[in-house]
This record gives structure tokens, sequence and C-alpha cells, in this order.
């Protein structure tokens, strides 16, 4: 079995709420460029950019909505209403809205959605920013992403270093697990191989009982069965870590690194050592990068973004390596000298 980490070299598609990506499409007008926090890394994805409420032709300015009655799944079933600040209807337009921009980001081929929460479309967990009060969580166009079964990043998690790098891991996971080809028990266990100890990490009694039923497997998978395993665990990549667990893997996977590559990494330090959520997220992406280059596998995150001209680069010095290992040296002619005796100056 492979113990390498997998490498995605094709762009990953991740739709936005345009507001999070500066545009000025908020009711104010305003808009919130979340993603400069991310720097180069920005560049490792294709972002797709919607926003429901002007999709539903409300324009810029606008009154601000909100929910009525309900959530927005109770909008979708026709039971809530969604009303402007002067209590007009204005359901339809934006039903109609939310599903003109997600048809977008299905063309787009979304793997995952970073959105604005408190908002009455796109929140998820709530749908009013008002002092401590949640709404009526999700939005319109968060209860068609919940039962798209997406992956969600909330847009405050850009803002965080350490929730980015969770966040990503987790993603890079969840797109290749989602897309990947299982012809059977074989195939299901060769990808739980590389899945186990990121989901011991998220959940570990789950990974411990999804494991032991994976042993206990008798004959053939069914397609069926295939997809029920599948869901499960796209459900668990879905769940984001905790600063404990991660700093805890990090340390067990870095015991791991030395042991297997003989090597040390200064500045990777133990759980115990306190440190801010920045220097914490500057140890994994450096000891993502380090266990990568030595070809030794780096179990909290398993599923790795390179760009196909940074890997034709890596694979073109590898071979140069490899070719300098096999060539034999040759040895010099020597050729004999007479030793010339110097007199002793008396």
């Amino acid at each position: 079995m492979d113990k390498e980490n997998i490498v995605i070299t094709e762009k990953i598609a991740i739709g936005i709420s345009a507001c999070c990506m500066g545009s000025p499409v908020r009711y104010n007008g305003k808009g919130y460029n979340m993603l400069q926090t991310l720097q180069r890394e920005k560049a490792d994805f294709k972002w797709c950019p919607v926003c429901p409420e002007s999709a539903s032709g409300l324009g810029v300015p606008r009154d601000p909505i909100h929910l009525s009655g309900g959530n927005g799944d109770l909008v979708w079933l026709g039971e809530a209403m969604v009303k402007n600040r002067r209590g007009f209807d204005v359901t339809q337009v934006v039903k109609e809205g939310c599903e003109d921009s997600f048809k977008t980001l299905k063309r787009a081929g979304v793997s995952a959605y970073v959105y604005m929460d408190g908002s009455p479309t796109c929140g998820v967990y709530r749908t009013s920013l008002k002092d401590t009060k949640r709404g009526n969580p999700p939005g319109v166009f968060g209860s068609l992403l919940l039962k798209e079964e997406l992956f969600l990043i909330p847009a405050s998690d850009l803002q965080s270093p350490l929730k980015w790098w969770d966040a990503r891991r987790r993603l890079l996971a969840f797109h290749w697990f989602k897309h990947l080809e299982i012809g059977g028990k074989k195939d299901l266990y060769d990808a739980w191989y590389k899945l186990k100890f990121l989901c011991q990490e998220i959940d570990d009694p789950f990974a411990r009982d999804f494991g032991r039923r994976l042993a206990d497997m008798k004959g053939k998978l069914e397609p069926e069965e295939i997809e029920k395993y599948r869901k499960e665990i796209l459900e668990i990549l879905r769940k984001p870590s905790t600063t404990r667990k991660i700093t805890s893997s990090l340390w067990k996977n870095y015991a791991y690194y030395r042991k297997a590559s003989g090597k040390t990494v200064e500045e990777v330090t133990s759980p115990e050592f306190k440190r801010n959520v920045t220097t914490i997220a500057k140890e994994l992406v450096l000891m993502e990068r380090t266990a990568f280059e030595d070809k030794v596998f780096f179990g909290t995150s398993p599923v790795i973004y390179r760009d196909r001209s940074r890997m034709r680069k890596l694979l073109s010095e590898a071979e140069m390596e490899t070719t300098e290992m096999e060539t034999p040296d040759v040895e010099s002619p020597v050729t004999e000298t007479t030793e010339i005796e110097t007199p002793e100056v008396e």
C-alpha cells in the first residue's frame, strides 16, 4: 500500500458569497474582501462568487430582508415567507434568485461554499446579526447548500490561520474521497487507510467503530453499501476540529516523521508548549511541506494540492537525484610522479 500523501493537481472550485469576495452587493452597498488573508494560497483554488439577493433582482442598495414565520426550509415548503423592511412579500423573487445562484454553482462544479452567516439567504447557522439572536436558520440559500451536502466554510474562518488550515485540509480530503472511484472492499479499505488518522482526530469514537465495521465486512460490497460508507466519511470530514485536537495530532504525526526519516524539525513544539494559533498554523504548513518532500506520510493532512508546474519540477528534481545515485563513480587515471627530495638547509 502506498504510504505517501495523495496529491491533487487540479484546482478545486469553491463557491463563495460574493460580498465575502469584496463585491459591493450587500443591501447597503458594502462588501468584505475575506480572501485577502489567504495571500498566495488564494490562487490554489477556483472561486465562484454568487449573491442570491442580487440575483433576485432586488438591486443595490436595497431594503434589508428577513425570514417571517419560519426558516429557509419552511420557505421552500411554502410555510414561511421572506419580507423586506417595509413588510413587502419578496418570497418568490428570493427563491428564484437562490435557484439561479445554485445553478451557477452546479455549472462550476463546486465542492464547497464559503457562506456569510447572519444572512437571511446565505446564512446556515444564523440568519440575523442582531445582538445574540440566531434568527431562523438556515437561510433560504443556506437550506439548498445543506440539502446538497456541500462542504461548508463560515467566512469568518478565513480570518483565522488555524481554522483556515483545518478547513483546507478537510476540504482536500473531502473532495478527493467524494470523487474517488470505489469498486469494492479493497478500494474502500485503501481509502480508509489514508483518511483514518484525520477522522480519528475529528471523531475518535466514530473512527474506531468504522474501522471495526470495515474489518468485519464479509462478501462483496454492493454499490448502495459503498455509497452509504462514503456518505458517513464525508459527513465526518465536514466537521471542524479543535485547537487541542490539532496540536495533539501534529505532535503524534511529527513523532512518526522523526522515526521514519531520522530527522527533526526544530520549529515543531509539543502540545504542552503554549503558542498562538498563527504559530501553530505555521508549524502545520511547515510539517506538511517537509513530510511531503521527504516522502513521509503526514496522516493529519492526507491530501495536499500542488499545481502541475510545481509537480513537474519536483518530479524532474527527483529523477535527477536518482540518476546521480545510479551513475557509477569513474576513477580518474593516476599519473605517477617522481618525488623530488628537498635538500635540508643547515
